[in-house]
């Protein structure tokens, strides 16, 4: 503070300036007493101002028609003038020659200073919405920081004659312990958080204060929350709520788990069912198959034997009337042109006879000698608890290549008693054997 007197209307020059360390508002007085009067608030023009930078001095002129301020922002070091304070310019009229004393107040207000409050809530009670049975005590404690940025907005919302930091740190400390509690209060209905775990989500419920208590300051205090830091909330372990709500909670997730457990085992079973019921309906479509290729393979050969008898029958036919050909005559004698006519058409028959035997025995040595169809090998595979296939031989052989069918995959076939791992069925060691080996490594450096 600077050299100050007793003094008396229009004495010594002052030099008004703050020397306070901390502080977020203060009241310059002349004379150093408590409570300042019109007389000691009376200041002469000359009188030197000194603000420092991130300070500011706010003169207040008390009219009738309300108060009136002017706004001096740091830093600044110069005598009062008129031109430098427009409110004052309008004020004091230039009967005495900008001369005479004037009637103002003088606050500092820190611009630059960060004020921290610490803050501690004791144990109230938060419930779970699923288990509201059980009430689990909890407290909180940190800290927050704030300062002033919008010093009109400050003004206008706190009355600056015998501003007391204490009283005010008091106020926004109130606030600061309802807006904690309310939010930890509602956290777990509102967000989703159960009780058990609000400890392990400090950081959410920190952002979820902040933004909150950062728009009320503003708003209700004219100042801004530079930071705000939950420290610990404080979960009562040994009350009767917690312990309740452990047990209950317990339970509840060993039942879930069972119960999904036994889903996921009945979804598997289903599916293995499934894949039996496919893997059989495969199965007998391609018995059917085979049963119908062979009926018809003996339809064929049936057709052909019966063609053959009936071409015997006419023969044997054709054969007994040549033989009665001979007693064509009237009279019961020889008939030599009827016998030539048997002959004829007995050796033309027999040619038809001999032809059609030729190709009948043709037809059936063809038959006789084309071997039956390759029987087709068809396995299902099992990969990853999903059964697919059947796949043939060239398939099988695709997939040990391409790395989807190996040596542990299981396997099974139309006769197997049970699955089985690729490698120790003798019939795929063949595949196995066909697929390329890796590439041999890089050299060493």
């Amino acid at each position: 503070m600077g050299f100050f007197s007793k003094k008396e209307e229009g004495g010594l020059m002052d030099v008004i300036r703050c020397d306070e360390q901390e502080y977020l508002v203060w009241k310059w007085r002349p004379s150093g007493e408590a409570n300042s009067t019109k007389k000691e608030n009376s200041i002469r023009f000359g009188s030197s101002l000194r603000v420092k930078d991130g300070e500011m001095a706010v003169f207040v002129y008390q009219q009738k028609d309300g108060s009136m301020q002017d706004y001096i922002v740091g830093p600044y070091d110069q005598t009062i003038k008129t031109a430098n304070f427009p409110v004052l310019t309008g004020i004091v009229g230039l009967a005495f020659g900008g001369a005479s004393p004037f009637q103002a107040e003088i606050y500092f207000i820190n611009l630059s200073g960060n004020i921290q409050v610490k803050f501690g809530i004791p144990y109230f009670d938060v419930f779970d919405p699923r288990f509201v049975d059980f009430a689990v005590p909890m407290a909180a404690r940190g800290t927050i920081t704030f300062n002033v940025t919008d010093y009109q907005g400050f003004i206008k919302l706190n009355r600056l004659v015998n501003f007391e930091l204490e009283d005010f740190n008091k106020q926004i400390k109130d606030a600061v312990t309802k807006y904690v509690k309310g939010i930890i209060t509602n956290v777990p209905a509102d967000n989703g958080i159960p009780v058990l775990q609000m400890e392990r989500k400090i950081l959410e419920i920190n952002e979820l204060i902040s933004a909150r208590l950062k728009a009320r300051l503003e708003t209700d205090f004219g100042v801004n929350l530079k930071g705000f830091d939950l420290a610990s909330i404080d979960v009562d372990k040994e009350s009767d709520g917690y312990a309740e709500l452990r047990k209950v909670t317990a339970d509840q997730t060993t039942k879930t788990t069972v119960a999904q457990t036994d889903v996921g085992i009945k979804n598997l079973q289903d599916m293995q069912a499934i894949n039996a019921s496919n893997l059989d309906e495969t199965m007998r479509i391609q018995r059917e198959e085979a049963q119908r290729a062979q009926k018809l393979q003996t339809e064929t050969n049936f057709m052909g034997a019966h063609a053959l008898n009936q071409q015997t029958d006419v023969l044997k036919t054709g054969a007994e009337s040549l033989g009665n050909m001979g007693g064509m005559g009237g009279d019961g004698g020889m008939n030599p042109a009827g016998m030539m006519t048997g002959m004829m058409m007995g050796g033309a028959m027999g040619n038809q006879m001999a032809g059609m035997m030729n190709n009948m025995g043709q037809n059936m040595n063809q038959q006789q000698n084309t071997p039956p169809p390759v029987p087709q090998i068809a396995y299902s595979v099992s990969i990853n608890g999903q059964t697919s296939g059947p796949y043939n031989m060239q398939q099988l052989q695709q997939m040990a290549q391409n790395g989807q069918l190996l040596t542990n995959t299981n396997v099974w076939k139309q006769g197997m008693p049970n699955w089985e791992l690729a490698g120790n069925v003798q019939e795929l060691a063949t595949i196995f054997g066909a697929v390329p080996p890796p590439p041999p490594p890089p050299p060493m450096p």
